[in-house]
């Protein structure tokens, strides 16, 4: 959309009037930078997308220009947290600004529709959801909107990890309200960029500001899993008294956490989705206003928190994805100042991840691209230089590198030629045909006989046994950096099978090399216990797209998942991989009738596609008659035109084929009470062969 001309036609006093109300309302001297000519461009009346650090100053650049423009501006924002601080502080500064979310008293609720009406407020903030309402929009009509502002707007996109379905709403509202949109967030890649565009702006290209990704404040650190309660203690314990966040990938583990940090003497809340909505905000509130508070969080404590002098964040739990990461450790330091991070990590938080991504609703070409972003984070944990370098590398961003504010640049980590070992294992990979998970390959690699490995003679491959110099742990250290450095990715459609990208073809070919840490392999090398899992580690990506399946047929019959299938058929499933509705019958748990509504499901997640099984033969599944009913069939096909192929074809039902298999006659006078005499004749003595064979 073009910009107001009485607007666009002097861009010099448009600056200056910007500059004025920075120093006056807001009290800055001068714009951070890339802030001035984003504000230029929104009070100008442009479509705008911007992709500004957190904490890089966003709200300004839709604030700003909403005292610059005539009438109102809506502000989309995802949190009723963050749009009472913000209203809160303009009003502070003296702007009519209003909020109207389901945590309004009365008169808060009274107030904001005053203004609207008298047309005094000059900024109104809006949850996505109330954009439901038919009401909603007519009053924006009426209120005489000059400008929208989305806040977070990568939540438009359905398969990120903060979708808000709602804000597929905010297209329609700008083209009812015929206004120009700016649309902010922190972390966008290019896909999530594609599909803001198409879905705030109708896929017309709005003019596009990508600022700079670092935020050299913040000290970027991971460390690997070892006792991580005593970790985040110690963490916490070297900053008491400082504003920090602990995200934990599970609600017990908040509250747990919390208690042990209070014991450690630390003042210290949890917050999760499961707390009622006033304990949340009493724990926002406090957090808001009080000194030295930690939080011990999901990430539902998130886009909403606005605290400036957070000084650190930690992750006892390693976060969905690079974005996430970038996100959630963008909390910190948002008022210049030095703030530290680190993020614990290990082999059960890449298992649970990796299973999220398996058993989740996303189409494939998106889970498999999600299985690229978690890679793209452990190749951050695992990095062997600057971690700065290699963050903003993923947001293609250039950086010279040794930053100084990492762990890597601190101490650089110990490192080896590790191109041997990773050619054996895409070499592994490669010659069982990229369909096979870690576990398997590892097998090989170590000379390990297994059923597995002798079932289908990978005891007899040239890389069968190359790899007993490592340990399986430090196999599996070695697999985790090939998988950080996207050499190799699961595919979610083969259950986890390991695919080798392009990438990897420059090692194996023998025109790269490639180094690994060895303090990480190393580490590696006297294994603790495993975890208990339900199922081995190559068995595990099936009974996640299993448990995929049965959530969705659960959820279409509006019943829970256990009466589909029990977690142990789920098991036997993955673990014996039934290929033939036959086979599918002989897993415990599977009877007649389930076998009859959701064989074919399974089946299909199992091997890729259902045998077409008539359904008289579905019946005799799993029972011996199945089987000679087959062999009879297959008898019929062959005489279907005589012996000669010259008569008149004929043929049985296949009710009769099946009366005949479970009756199992001995002799031609029974075979022809079941068939007719002349199907009796026809078929008789190839059938009776079969019957009397047993």
């Amino acid at each position: 959309m073009p910009g107001d001309p009485a607007l666009r036609s002097d861009s010099a006093p448009l600056a200056d009037r910007a500059h004025a109300l920075l120093r006056d309302v807001f009290g800055y001297d001068a714009f951070r930078p890339g802030q001035g000519e984003i504000v230029e461009a929104v009070a100008r009346g442009e479509n705008v997308l911007a992709i500004m650090p957190t904490g890089g100053g966003k709200s300004l650049c839709y604030q700003l220009p909403a005292l610059i423009r005539p009438g109102l501006t809506v502000v989309v924002s995802p949190l009723i947290a963050l749009m009472r601080d913000q209203v809160r502080a303009l009003r502070e500064a003296g702007v009519a600004a209003g909020a109207l979310t389901s945590a309004n008293t009365a008169e808060e609720t009274d107030a904001v529709w005053d203004a609207l009406h008298d047309g005094s407020l000059r900024l109104l903030y809006l949850a996505p959801e109330r954009l439901a309402s038919g009401g909603a929009q007519r009053m924006l009509a009426e209120a005489g909107v000059s400008l929208i502002a989305v806040d977070e707007a990568h939540c438009v996109s359905q398969w990120g990890h903060d979708f808000r379905p709602d804000y597929l709403r905010i297209g329609a509202l700008r083209r009812a309200l015929d206004a120009p949109l700016a649309a902010f967030t922190a972390t966008a890649d290019a896909e999530t960029r594609e599909e803001i565009v198409a879905r705030l702006f109708d896929g017309a290209e709005p003019a596009t500001f990508l600022r700079g990704f670092d935020r050299p404040n913040l000290h970027l650190a991971f460390q690997p899993k070892d006792n991580p309660r005593r970790q985040i203690l110690a963490f916490a314990g070297a900053r008491k008294g400082q504003p920090g966040i602990v995200y934990c990938g599970t609600r017990a583990k908040t509250e747990t956490l919390a208690q042990a940090l209070r014991e450690d003497g630390h003042a210290a809340l949890a917050y999760h989705g499961g707390m009622e909505p006033d304990r949340r905000r009493e724990v926002e509130e406090r957090f808001a206003t009080e000194d030295g508070l930690i939080v011990v969080a999901t990430v539902a404590f998130g886009m909403g928190v606005d605290k400036p002098d957070i000084r650190w964040v930690a992750h006892a739990d390693l976060p969905k994805s690079i974005e996430a990461y970038y996100q959630e450790i963008g909390r910190a330091g948002r008022d210049g100042g030095p703030a530290e991070t680190l993020t614990l990590f290990g082999a059960d938080d890449i298992r649970l991840r990796r299973s999220q991504i398996d058993e989740g609703t996303a189409p494939p070409e998106r889970r498999a691209a999600d299985h690229g972003r978690l890679n793209a984070l452990l190749g951050l944990a695992e990095a062997v230089e600057c971690r700065r370098k290699h963050l903003l590398r993923y947001f293609g961003e250039a950086h010279p590198g040794g930053c100084g504010g990492c762990d890597l640049c601190d101490r650089p980590p110990d490192t080896f030629d590790g191109t041997e070992a990773v050619r054996k294992a895409l070499s592994a990979a490669l010659r069982t045909g990229e369909s096979f998970g870690a576990g398997h390959l590892i097998d090989i690699l170590t000379g390990n006989e297994t059923d597995k490995v002798r079932q289908r003679g990978h005891d007899g491959l040239p890389t069968f046994g190359v790899g007993r110099d490592l340990s399986k742990g430090q196999w599996q250290a070695v697999f985790r950096q090939m998988m950080g450095r996207d050499l190799v990715r699961p595919d979610p459609e083969r259950h986890g099978a390991l695919w080798m990208t392009e990438a990897a073809r420059p090692i194996l070919r023998g025109e790269d090399t490639i180094t690994l840490r060895r303090d990480t392999i190393d580490r590696a090398r006297e294994q603790r216990p495993a975890v208990r899992t339900l199922v081995s580690e190559e068995d595990a990506p099936l009974l996640s797209a299993l448990k995929a399946k049965r959530r969705a047929l659960a959820e279409a019959a509006r019943v829970p998942a256990y009466v589909i299938f029990n977690d142990r058929t789920l098991v036997e499933m993955a673990e014996r991989r039934p290929a033939t509705i036959d086979a599918m019958a002989g897993i415990s748990g599977v009877g007649a009738k389930k076998l009859e509504r959701y064989g074919d499901a399974f089946l299909e997640v199992i091997a890729g596609e259902a045998e077409a099984v008539h359904p008289t033969r579905r019946k005799l599944a799993g029972r011996p008659a199945g089987d000679v009913y087959d062999r009879l069939l297959s008898a019929q096909a062959d005489l279907a035109r005589g012996p000669e192929g010259t008569d008149k074809p004929l043929s049985c039902s296949a009710s009769q084929l099946a009366k005949v298999a479970e009756m199992r006659p001995q002799d031609a006078d029974g075979l022809a009470r079941l068939l007719g005499e002349r199907r009796a004749e026809r078929f008789g003595p190839a059938f009776l062969e079969i019957l009397q064979a047993g």
